[in-house]
């Protein structure tokens, strides 16, 4: 028997607001302003988004935002989010006209299945063929 349940991903960003808009045009849903889960009025510091399939991510403002870089083990990525979709090639120019920054994307020949992007934060995400 699980003692809990899912929440929140929660993305830490210097931007709730941009990042939330991002993940919106990308996965679908309408962002707004939340209050983390807490007793305390709606801030401009928690952006939450519920995707059209059910997907809870926030994004938190964090001060002082270093970017993970990938691969690095030195600024490590801590953790991506792999999205699915039917086409990578055909979705990538789209994720590079909503902000998105290629950083891996020899799929070798499409054998390998992914290509890794950044969002405009900074924090990977993977384009995954759904098979």
């Amino acid at each position: 028997m699980a003692v809990a349940r899912k929440g929140w991903t929660v993305i830490d960003c210097p931007d709730p607001d941009a990042l939330a808009r991002f993940y919106a045009d990308l996965l679908g849903g309408e962002p707004r302003r939340g209050a983390g889960g807490q007793e305390e009025p709606v801030s401009d510091r928690w952006v939450e988004l519920t995707t059209e399939d059910g997907w809870k991510l926030a994004f938190q403002r964090a001060e002082d935002f270093v970017p993970p870089r990938w691969p690095s083990g030195e600024r490590s990525q801590q953790m991506h989010l792999d999205v699915y979709v039917d086409d990578i090639a055909a979705t990538e120019p789209a994720v590079l006209e909503l902000g998105a920054r290629a950083l891996d994307t020899d799929d070798e020949g499409g054998k390998r299945g992914f290509r890794v992007y950044a969002d405009p934060a900074g924090h990977p995400f993977c384009l995954v063929r759904q098979s």
